[in-house]
């Protein structure tokens, strides 16, 4: 049995380690082995968990680009395989058109292309476009696999 080519928003939220309203992803539209699309309305909400007194700021589509890499990531997983945990390792070359996103109609378009990669890390490029196709926020971000976090006694 192949992954889907489309999901929805519970079957986004099954396959990243994002829950309830920190899933921020509602349909996956299509994927292959080097780019995923996702679409969402989330922005919109009032109770999204990333909104402030200011609104819903751009750099947060820096997250809802990492939530896509992250469903791409457990895609690409083996069949029956546990997906490798990733750690947004950084964000370079972002482009922000825009000061908020919750302003923004309609949908937002989320793509995801890898670039390179291997058990340890991965290089991707991503837009996120309005429903009227204007980019709103585009860059790159480096994703680390498998690694484990500084305890005392290994940091030493």
């Amino acid at each position: 049995m192949t992954a889907p080519q489309t999901l929805d928003r519970a079957g986004i939220a099954a396959r990243i380690p994002h829950s309830g309203s920190m899933c921020l992803l509602d349909r996956l539209d299509g994927w292959d082995a080097e780019v995923i699309r996702c679409s969402t309305t989330t922005h919109r909400l009032a109770e999204n968990p990333l909104r402030t007194a200011g609104g819903l700021l751009a750099p947060n589509a820096i997250e809802y680009a990492a939530q896509a890499m992250a469903l791409h990531g457990g895609l690409l997983a083996a069949e029956g395989s546990t997906p490798s945990a990733g750690f947004l390792a950084s964000a370079r070359n972002v482009r922000l058109a825009v000061a908020r996103l919750d302003d923004i109609e309609g949908a937002l378009h989320v793509q995801a292309r890898r670039l390179s990669g291997d058990e340890r890390q991965i290089l991707y490029e991503f837009t996120v476009n309005a429903d009227d196709g204007r980019t709103l926020a585009e860059g790159r971000a480096v994703v680390v696999l498998n690694t484990p976090l500084a305890t005392e006694s290994t940091a030493a």
